[in-house]
């Protein structure tokens, strides 16, 4: 079993640095800092955890809320988040809010009680009433993916305003000029700003996009399909949709496909994610990707600076999506998609 010693003698550094960097008891520049750290990594060190919390009065416990536990998003930044808290001498433990804002209010009041050393948060929506409870506690907190409307609290989120403008100018360069959208939940702010760069890009092209072209979902498969089925209800004619997720996207390609409607040639499919069920479906699907191992290392990054007392050179840090080209996309080679038959088929 590797020792402190052997973590410092492969870092080149002093033992005494090693158990800064493992306890943040005091700063460490960057790049001592990730020589310790990939000697833990690489040695596989475990610090004595019961001790360190003795010394420090710590439990060394993150939490970890997140709305819904099941879906593959959060499933993802999860196993990152978990990856990258243990790397640091943390354990992670999870609140699963279930998309209620009073459950959610209960987990951070759990989590408080336990003497959790900070938490990370995804929020349920905007109508989470947390911000108060938040504010008097004396924990750090850093929101992920969700990010609350308070200047004081620092987030890690995606720039969902541009993951839209990149969906819609891919769509647009294939020579695609009638769209539908399928949203998760509006009351969640990065659904809007999805859907208003998405929206904003079409508009570069003058390219009409009526309310009845979108559909609001829940981020999983069965919306997808329920989204599909009031597209083709419309009657609104269609080349190309893009679904604000990758499972809902999978559901709409369901549909299309026990509807006879080809993907690509009839009609091109997007999603967002790039969750590994995206390289699995037949077309493969074009997606927008999400850096989640990203977007987790930076949450805990942050949340451990400030339980040591760092300033933090930005609260908010905003990575940026990525266009992942498949085979679910492609210019458009038939006449729009209205669907005229019958919708039972």
């Amino acid at each position: 079993m590797s020792s402190m010693k052997d973590v410092a003698r492969l870092a080149g550094v002093s033992v005494s640095t090693v158990s800064r960097v493992i306890n943040e008891s005091i700063p460490v520049d960057e790049n001592t800092k990730k020589k310790v750290l990939d000697a833990i990594d690489r040695l596989n060190y475990k610090p004595n955890l019961l001790a360190k919390g003795l010394r420090v009065k710590s439990g060394h416990l993150i939490g970890f809320i997140v709305p819904e536990i099941s879906l593959h998003p959060f499933v993802n930044l999860i196993n990152s988040m978990e990856e990258y808290v243990v790397r640091r001498g943390f354990n992670l433990i999870l609140g699963n809010t279930q998309n209620d804002p009073n459950v959610e209010e209960m987990q951070i009041d759990h989590f408080i009680r336990r003497n959790v050393d900070g938490v990370v948060i995804t929020r349920v929506s905007d109508e989470s009433r947390i911000l108060e409870i938040i504010d008097k506690s004396n924990i750090p907190f850093v929101a992920v993916d969700r990010e609350l409307e308070m200047q004081e609290l620092p987030s890690v989120v995606l720039d969902n305003y541009k993951a839209g403008v990149l969906a819609a100018r891919h769509l647009r360069e294939l020579g695609h000029r009638q769209f539908a959208c399928i949203t998760g939940p509006l009351n969640i702010k990065l659904c809007r700003e999805r859907l208003n760069g998405f929206k904003d890009a079409l508009a570069e092209d003058a390219i009409p996009f009526s309310r009845e072209r979108v559909f609001e979902g829940d981020f999983k498969f069965n919306s997808g399909i329920k989204g599909m089925e009031y597209l083709f209800h419309q009657r609104i004619p269609i080349t190309a949709l893009w679904a604000q997720n990758d499972l809902m996207a999978v559901g709409c390609l369901k549909v299309l496909q026990q509807k006879g409607i080809r993907v690509p040639e009839d009609m091109s499919l997007m999603g967002m994610d790039d969750l590994e069920i995206a390289r699995m479906v037949n077309p493969t699907l074009t997606t927008i990707k999400q850096p989640f191992k990203q977007m987790s290392r930076e949450a805990v990054d942050i949340l451990l600076r400030m339980r040591s007392g760092q300033d933090l050179k930005e609260k908010k840090v905003v990575l940026q999506p990525q266009l992942v080209k498949r085979s679910s996309t492609a210019p458009p080679i038939t006449q729009p998609v209205y669907h005229n038959s019958s919708l039972d088929a």
